[in-house]
C-alpha cells in the first residue's frame, strides 16, 4: 500500500505542499479573520456584545441567528470541502499521470466546491464540520480547528466509569459512521455524485473491509507521526552533541547548529503540509483499488483543457538561494546570541505567572477539605481556589456540588440542610478511605486558617437562588479577618459579583466564565476574568490586559495546555496538579540554544 500511495503522491508532490502553504497561510491570516468577523456581525446584528454561558441559550434560539449561523456554516463547509477537493483533484491528475499546475488543479476544484452548494449536499456540514474534526484524525482540513473536548470535562469523564464508558461507545459509533462515509468526497469530485448517492456508494464499496480500511488509514497516520518523532529526535540529538563537542568554537558551532535547524524546520514543515494530502491519497488509493475490485467504473477527472506544459523559472531559483542566505544569517546570529546569553526569547521572564490549586490539591486528597488546602500549601500553591455555598441556616460552607452525594452517602440538597445536620459528615471516604473523617470546612475555618499561613484565596461563589444575603454574609467573614486585599471574589453567576461590588467596591472579582467571546471588558462589575483554556487566545488575552483586567486559565494540567497559556501570557493557571505546573513553568523559564528553538518550531506549528 505505501508504494502505490507513494506514486499518486510523487507526479505532484510539489503542487500539493505549494498549494496546502498556500492554503494554510489564507486560512490564518485571511479565512479565519474573516469567518470571526462575520460572526460578530451576526452578534451585533442580535443585539449581543458578548457571549457567555448564561446567554449563549438566548442567543441560539433566536430565528435569525439559526438563519444567519446556518448560512456561515454553509459557506465554511464550502472552503473546507475545497481543500479536500483541490487534494483529491492532485491525486487524480497523479493517477493520469499528468503534470499539473497549482493553478488549473484550483480552476478544477473550484467549480467542484461550488457544485456542493445543491441542496441535496447538505449532509455535508455534519460530515465536514463536525464528524471528521471531532475524530481528530489527518483527514480534518487544515482550515477546521481541531475539535477538542476541553481537559477539565475530558478528567471528568476519566474518572467516572459510567461517563467514560458512554464516551467509548460515542467515539466508536462516530468512527464506525465516518468510515462508512469515508469515499463519500471521492465520489462527489470524481464521480460528480450528490452527497445522498455518494454517501450510499461509499457504503457499499467499502462494507467488506471497514476494519481493514480503518487499520490501513490508521498505519498511514501512524507512519507519519512516527517518522515525525524520528526526525526530530535525530535533529536534536545531532545539536546536542555538536553542542557538547564544539561548544567553545561558538562562530562554527553557531552556523552548523543553525544549518541542522533550518534543514528540520523546514523539514517539519513539509511534514505538517503532507500530512492531509498523504492521508488522502492513501483513502484515494483504497477507493480506486475498490472500485477495481468490485469490477465498478472508474472514472477520471478531464484534465483535456488544461496546459500541461511546465516551465521552470531560474529568477525563482535565485530568489531562493539569496533567501536562504538570509535566513541562514539571521538565524546564525540568533543562535550565537543565545549560546553567549545575549537575550532570550522567553515571555514568562518578562511576567511571572501565578499558580491556583484547584479545589486545593484535590489530585491527591479530598476536595475541598482543610486536608486538601494544607497539601496545597505545602506544595507551593500561590493561590487556593475554593468553592462556596450557603446552607439553610445561612452557614457559608466550603462546597462545589449543591448535593452531597457525589462525596458522601447524603443526597440532599445544601439549601435543604442545616449546617448542624452537615457538620460531620465524612467527605474523605469517597475519595480514598484512609480520609475517612474529613468533614466540610466552614469559610470562616479556612479564611482564619489563610491569614494565619499567609496563603492567598480564589473563593468561588456557587448560588443556588436558595440564599439569603449570600454575597454580603461572604464579605462579612472576609472583612472580620481584614482578608480583602488576599483574596478574590470569583463567580460563574455575573450577578453575585454585581452584588459584591455593590457592597465592597475594592474587592477584587473575577467572573468564571466556561465560554467566553465578543468584548467581555465590557462587564464592568468584572476585575479579571477566569475563562477554560481553550477558549483563550494570545488575542484574547492581549485585550483583557489592555484594558487592565486579569486573565485566569482553567483547569489545566497537560503539560502542552499548561506551556500554551504560558506563550499567552495568561495571569494564573488553576491546575489540579501544583508540583507538575510548578516543573512545566520552571522549564519554560530556562533558556538555552535547544530550548529556544524547539520553543520556536512549536509556535510555528
Amino acid at each position: 500500500m505505501i508504494k502505490n500511495v507513494s506514486k499518486l503522491l510523487k507526479r505532484n508532490f510539489k503542487v500539493l505542499i505549494k498549494f496546502e502553504l498556500i492554503y494554510k497561510l489564507l486560512s490564518l491570516f485571511i479565512i479565519s479573520p474573516l469567518f470571526s468577523l462575520l460572526f460578530k456581525l451576526i452578534m451585533k446584528t442580535n443585539g449581543f456584545k458578548y457571549l457567555t454561558f448564561e446567554n449563549i441559550f438566548d442567543f441560539i434560539k433566536m430565528p435569525s441567528t439559526i438563519i444567519m449561523v446556518f448560512i456561515l456554516l454553509v459557506f465554511m463547509m464550502i472552503y473546507t470541502v475545497f481543500e479536500i477537493i483541490t487534494i483529491i483533484v492532485i491525486i487524480d491528475a497523479s493517477r493520469q499521470n499528468i503534470k499539473l499546475e497549482l493553478k488549473d488543479a484550483v480552476n478544477i476544484s473550484i467549480k467542484k466546491s461550488l457544485m456542493t452548494l445543491r441542496y441535496v449536499n447538505i449532509g455535508l456540514i455534519f460530515l465536514v464540520l463536525f464528524l471528521i474534526p471531532f475524530l481528530n484524525i489527518g483527514i480534518a482540513s487544515s482550515f477546521i480547528s481541531v475539535i477538542k473536548i476541553p481537559e477539565y470535562i475530558m478528567d471528568f469523564i476519566k474518572s467516572n466509569i459510567f461517563y467514560f464508558v458512554l464516551y467509548l461507545f460515542v467515539m466508536l459509533v462516530l468512527i464506525y459512521t465516518l468510515f462508512r462515509w469515508i469515499y463519500v468526497l471521492n465520489y462527489i469530485v470524481i464521480d460528480n455524485c450528490s452527497f445522498h448517492k455518494a454517501k450510499k456508494n461509499s457504503i457499499k464499496l467499502g462494507q467488506k473491509s471497514y476494519i481493514k480500511d480503518f487499520l490501513k488509514i490508521l498505519l498511514t497516520e501512524g507512519l507519519i507521526y512516527i517518522s515525525y518523532v524520528i526526525f526530530v529526535a535525530l535533529g536534536i540529538l545531532l545539536i546536542v552533541l555538536i553542542h557538547h563537542y564544539i561548544q567553545d568554537i561558538f562562530i562554527v558551532n553557531s552556523i552548523l547548529i543553525t544549518i541542522i535547524w533550518l534543514f528540520l524546520a523546514f523539514s517539519l514543515i513539509i511534514f505538517t503540509l503532507a500530512s492531509i494530502p498523504i492521508s488522502y491519497a492513501a483513502i484515494s488509493y483504497l477507493f480506486y483499488k475498490h472500485k477495481y475490485d468490485n469490477e465498478e467504473e472508474i472514472k477520471m477527472i478531464d484534465f483535456s483543457k488544461i496546459d500541461k506544459e511546465v516551465k521552470r523559472d531560474k529568477k525563482k531559483n535565485k530568489l531562493n538561494i539569496i533567501i536562504m542566505l538570509i535566513i541562514l544569517i539571521t538565524g546564525t546570529i540568533f543562535t550565537y546570541g543565545i549560546q553567549k546569553n545575549r537575550f532570550n526569547l522567553n515571555i514568562n521572564m518578562i511576567k511571572d505567572v501565578e499558580i491556583t490549586a484547584h479545589r486545593g490539591l484535590d489530585k491527591y486528597y479530598p476536595e475541598n477539605t482543610m486536608i486538601s488546602f494544607k497539601a496545597a500549601k505545602k506544595a507551593g500553591a500561590d493561590w487556593i481556589e475554593l468553592d462556596v455555598q450557603s446552607t439553610k441556616d445561612n452557614y457559608i460552607i466550603v462546597m462545589h456540588d449543591s448535593n452531597f452525594k457525589r462525596v458522601s452517602k447524603l443526597n440532599k440538597n445544601v439549601w435543604d440542610v442545616n449546617y448542624s445536620e452537615i457538620k460531620n459528615l465524612d467527605v474523605g471516604s469517597f475519595f480514598d478511605k484512609k480520609y475517612k473523617g474529613e468533614t466540610i470546612p466552614l469559610l470562616e475555618d479556612v479564611v482564619k486558617w489563610a491569614k494565619e499561613n499567609d496563603v492567598k484565596l480564589n473563593i468561588e461563589l456557587k448560588p443556588t437562588g436558595h440564599e439569603v444575603n449570600f454575597e454580603k454574609n461572604v464579605l462579612e467573614i472576609i472583612n472580620k479577618y481584614g482578608y480583602e486585599n488576599n483574596c478574590v471574589i470569583t463567580s460563574g453567576k455575573y450577578e453575585s459579583l454585581k452584588n459584591i461590588k455593590k457592597l465592597n467596591k475594592k474587592i477584587k472579582t473575577i467572573y468564571v466564565m466556561s465560554l467566553a467571546y465578543g468584548d467581555i471588558t465590557k462587564l464592568k462589575y468584572a476585575d479579571g476574568f477566569s475563562v477554560e483554556a481553550s477558549n483563550i487566545s494570545k488575542s484574547f488575552v492581549k485585550k483583557i490586559h489592555k484594558e487592565n483586567k486579569e486573565i485566569y486559565a482553567w483547569t489545566i494540567n497537560s503539560e502542552i495546555n499548561i506551556s500554551k497559556m504560558l506563550s499567552y501570557n495568561v495571569d494564573n493557571i488553576i491546575t489540579d496538579d501544583i508540583t507538575n505546573t510548578k516543573n512545566i513553568v520552571e522549564s519554560n523559564n530556562t533558556s538555552n540554544v535547544i530550548t529556544e528553538y524547539i520553543k520556536m518550531i512549536q509556535k510555528i506549528f
